[in-house]
């Protein structure tokens, strides 16, 4: 009886063999004696299912009789290439511009692929589940060769259990190659080789990150998850200290001096890096010349340098909770490269005549040196513009308390604000998207723990910065991109939004009596503005705004241009932030390149670099968003025994997401935990609905709910209705 059993496995099981064993070697054929003894089988019952399994296949058109007896795979396009996307127990999907579903690739088809890898995938002549199933059949790039994960030692060698639910198999490493960590140590490991019939990859451990749920291990484990760095080299530290930062007479007289005219700098309170400075002067013919300063990095940031190399790599600085991990060392980040008040600094500039319709009469573009007069807090400028200069209030911290009652800088930043607000709404008119989401922030003890949470909002004056950063992003790209002939440049693009998501928001949104129009381009910009306008102060305002960015394209870097259709561009670069992205130097040595009349350069070359800046800038959103996830469950361990008020933000088959409204922390409330009913998931609706009482839990809701479990380690919350 235990035999059959076990046959009628292998016979389920034989097709698979064959086609895993006629792939690969798609040229050559094999008769059932080959195959036979491929599959290690030599009776004469094994022999016939392989016989009508072949037949079986070749009638399927899987394979093909090219000779009596002889077989071989047919090669045709059901062969493609994709991007493994990592589901539970070891299954995935293969994500492919060839096919508009994901392609389903079970664990046993998987073939040592891993998240992430690039792959050659086999298409089945059959579905699953509905879903079109397929094979890997070669894996051409890895994703990743770097894990981090928790060490568990035995007597004679060790295991490491990855963090990431996107890698489902433990890695095997040798005693001699885990840098002594003790049993149950975070580490980062690295993967060596994967043996054909081994199970599981070898690997080495690389790091030591520490104890886990210590704060500093938990943060350099996100870094490590990414590849992020947490230092510089040394060499490269050597490298930037040993810069000649000193302001020369000889490199003065190759710019414009600008040190005459006003200019100062509006950030955030904390800011550390300064790399944008306005400038403003009132001409004779009543029009304005205003400066938009940009730190000259790539003056100090030598192309074929270990530390552009070094700032290449990285392409972003990286901002979590309780820190940055900057792309320039401090020496030039927080120095040489900063706009400070009172110092002298080599600039790149876009400098405007504007009138005061906010049109531009004249623009220039260039190398400079400028003087900052002074540095504002946003909420000092923002001090200025709603009181124009009066009496400060105890509660803001001024800093250059003399300016704000000196009247050419007070005048100054109320016409700035005016003429920012006019090309804010000429920009809204034009059909650009106003995203105004709530910035979650955390208030610090010494500690790095979180104490507090508090949202930042965009007032005024950031909203004055924010359009006259968008004036020269726009204006250089436009110098260029509007050239003939056309020049290689590197443009911020962002695509038309995802039709299908944009559907799926109506379905949404008309829960809470919202109508979106996606007739045209037109339309559709003014009802989702009209929608982010009428959510403003509602309970499901985050999860509305929340779910329109995620209808939007990603923008990405290209030498492409297609525009950018949330800010409404026919032309955008990143011009203005060199310190914290390697974009933005690229395109200051480009336009350097062309003001001094050569010709264009290798596009193919920059388009590489854009890709590498965009995966970076995704790597390092990644990391950033795991700090925060991390910092609220830091938070909300402190407050198991509060009940706290929150909106449903997500309704699956497994249970309900909901988002905090005081402090934005999301948790989730399992199916099984909520008591009195047997629910089940309408998809539908957007709801959970009781079998017998009826009770519905749909998206929007409000519900009070208490922490059930708050796991640090998994960066995860579960909650429980109050």
């Amino acid at each position: 009886m235990k035999r059959n059993k076990n046959n009628k496995k292998s016979v389920q099981n034989y097709s698979e063999s064959i086609l895993t064993i006629l792939k690969q070697d798609r040229n050559k054929t094999y008769n059932h004696k080959q195959i036979a003894a491929k599959l290690g089988v030599n009776d004469s019952s094994s022999r016939n299912q392989i016989i009508k399994n072949l037949h079986k296949l070749a009638g399927h058109k899987e394979i093909e009789e090219v000779e009596r007896g002889k077989f071989k795979i047919i090669s045709s396009t059901e062969y493609f290439t994709g991007t493994v996307d990592m589901a539970s127990r070891g299954n995935g999907y293969i994500i492919s511009e060839d096919f508009e579903e994901d392609i389903f690739i079970a664990s046993n088809n998987m073939n040592k692929a891993l998240h992430g890898d690039t792959v050659e995938l086999y298409i089945y002549n059959r579905k699953k589940n509905g879903k079109q199933e397929g094979e890997v059949t070669q894996i051409i790039k890895r994703a990743r060769s770097e894990y981090v994960g928790i060490v568990q030692l035995n007597a004679k060698f060790a295991f490491v259990v990855p963090d990431s639910n996107k890698m489902p198999i433990d890695i095997f490493v040798p005693l001699s190659k885990t840098l002594k960590a003790e049993d149950g140590d975070k580490v980062l490991v690295a993967l060596e080789e994967w043996p054909e019939k081994a199970d599981c990859p070898n690997g080495k451990i690389i790091k030591i990150l520490g104890k886990p749920g210590e704060h500093n291990t938990e943060i350099h484990s996100i870094l490590a998850e990414y590849g992020l760095p947490i230092e510089f080299p040394l060499e490269v530290e050597n490298y930037a200290n040993n810069i000649n930062t000193s302001i020369t007479e000889e490199e003065v007289l190759k710019r414009r001096d600008m040190r005459s005219t006003l200019t100062f700098t509006i950030d955030p309170k904390d800011a550390k890096d300064f790399d944008d400075a306005l400038s403003f002067k009132e001409l004779a013919n009543r029009n304005y010349e205003i400066g938009i300063h940009i730190a000259d990095v790539s003056h100090y940031l030598q192309e074929g340098t270990v530390l552009d190399d070094e700032a290449y790599e990285r392409a972003t600085s990286v901002y979590l909770v309780d820190r940055v991990v900057p792309m320039l060392p401090e020496v030039l980040s927080n120095n040489a490269c900063s706009l400070r008040p009172h110092e002298e600094k080599y600039t790149f500039s876009a400098v405007f005549e504007i009138n005061n319709k906010a049109d531009i009469v004249n623009q220039w573009f260039g190398r400079t040196v400028t003087y900052s007069d002074a540095r504002f807090a946003y909420e000092e400028a923002q001090h200025i513009i709603e009181t124009e200069g009066c009496e400060i209030p105890k509660d803001i911290s001024i800093t250059n308390k003399s300016y704000i009652t000196t009247t050419p800088i007070k005048n100054s930043i109320i016409k700035l604000n005016e003429l920012a607000k006019i090309m804010r709404e000429k920009r809204m008119k034009d059909g650009a998207i106003s995203f105004d989401k709530v910035e979650v922030k955390f208030n610090l003890d010494e500690t790095s723990n979180p104490v507090g949470v508090f949202f930042k909002t965009s007032k005024d004056a950031n909203k004055l910065i924010e359009e006259f950063m968008l004036l020269a992003n726009k204006k250089v790209a436009e110098f260029i991109g509007k050239q003939s002939p056309q020049k290689t440049f590197i443009y911020r693009t962002h695509d038309e939004p995802n039709d299908i998501k944009l559907q799926g928001l109506q379905r949404i949104v008309s829960q809470f009596g919202h109508q979106l129009n996606f007739k045209n381009r037109t339309t559709t910009t003014n009802s989702l503005n009209t929608l982010l306008k009428n959510v403003k102060g509602t309970k499901e305002q985050n999860l509305v705004d929340t779910l329109t960015i995620r209808c939007m394209s990603k923008a990405e870097y290209s030498t492409k241009n297609i525009g950018h259709y949330g800010l409404a561009f026919d032309y955008y670069s990143h011009f203005t932030s060199p310190i914290r992205r390697y974009p933005d130097v690229m395109v200051h040595r480009l336009l350097q390149h062309y003001l001094d009349g050569n010709k264009t350069t290798d596009q193919g070359v920059f388009e590489e670099k854009c890709k590498h800046s965009s995966n970076m800038e995704s790597l390092a959103t990644k990391a950033e968003r795991d700090s925060i996830k991390y910092m609220q469950v830091k938070y909300m361990q402190d407050h198991k025994e509060d009940n706290f008020l929150g909106v449903i933000s997500g309704v699956t088959e497994w249970g309900m997401y909901v988002e905090i409204i005081e402090n934005k922390c999301e948790g989730m409330i399992r199916i099984r935990d909520i008591k009195g009913d047997f629910y089940r998931f309408d998809s539908d609706e957007y709801a959970l609905i009781g079998e017998r009482t009826k009770t519905k839990y749909q998206l929007g809701d409000q519900v009070e709910v208490r922490v059930k479990q708050a796991d640090l380690l998994k960066k995860h919350l579960d909650f429980i209705l109050s």
